[in-house]
């Protein structure tokens, strides 16, 4: 019996190393099926992006693609999964139908806002959470954008591209759709004082940096990240996710696009 049980495991062993080895043959042949977030529809396009970008990691290039970022902005784009949910993405690639309005639209307090603005209920009990501790230790934290429809989107858009053209509008207004603030999860926020295209040279930016993360808000549209999330950078434009995922995000260092590619996409 202790014999057969011997052999047993030796076959074991024998199976698991040529496992293995397949494994590794074929991660060789194709490095991009490697990752849990693979899609074989999009190997050739994992192939063509690899030769225009040499220098980018495997798992940049399979993120890249998933993404939509080897296509141009605005092209393939698909309707965006998880409705009502507060990790729904929303970018250049996905985008809310027109009807949609998110449940649970809530105003947010007045002291906290420069007039009537709302939020989706847990983003705005964390909002004016965020807000209230700020306040406390001596900060402003002000929403001057919360909330907007597909019709106000419309407007605004149709308004900067008459007045910067289409292409320069394209780097820092969504195009009806594919606002993040048709969500209701999002905020553009100032400190009262200054203007907030300086937002980032406030204080209060500082402590947003510090404490955003901790309520479940992220910075949406990071410096240095412009290629990622097709948007000029924004100190004030602040995503609330849940504080699991923000703390990931911030973690990380990565944008909400590349977290839900890898993470929640398939889940």
């Amino acid at each position: 019996m202790k014999k057969k049980k011997i052999i047993l495991l030796c076959i074991l062993l024998i199976l698991g190393t040529s496992c293995q080895q397949n494994k590794e043959k074929l991660i060789k042949n194709n490095p991009f099926i490697e990752f849990s977030y693979y899609q074989k529809d999009k190997q050739e396009r994992y192939q063509n992006y690899q030769k225009e970008h040499p220098n980018l990691k495997t798992e940049d290039i399979v993120t890249h693609v998933n993404i939509g970022l080897d296509q141009a902005p605005y092209t393939n784009t698909k309707e965006t999964l998880f409705l009502n949910t507060t990790y729904l993405l929303v970018n250049k690639y996905h985008y809310l139908p027109a009807t949609y309005v998110p449940e649970k639209l809530e105003r947010i307090d007045t002291n906290y806002t420069n007039g009537n603005k709302q939020l989706v209920q847990e983003a705005r009990l964390s909002f004016e959470q965020m807000a209230n501790d700020a306040k406390n230790e001596g900060y402003t934290i002000r929403a001057i954008s919360a909330y907007r429809s597909y019709q106000y989107q419309q407007a605004l858009y149709e308004k900067y591209v008459l007045q910067d053209g289409k292409e320069n509008a394209d780097t820092y207004s969504a195009r009806p759709g594919y606002s993040e603030h048709q969500t209701g999860l999002v905020v553009d926020i100032d400190n009262g004082k200054q203007d907030f295209n300086h937002f980032e040279e406030t204080e209060e930016f500082k402590w947003m940096q510090e404490n955003a993360a901790n309520y479940g808000f992220i910075l949406r549209y990071p410096k240095g990240k412009e290629n990622i999330t097709g948007y000029s950078y924004e100190s004030w434009h602040y995503r609330y996710v849940g504080k699991k995922i923000a703390q990931e995000i911030m973690n990380k260092n990565i944008t909400l696009d590349e977290y839900y590619i890898k993470y929640l996409e398939n889940s």
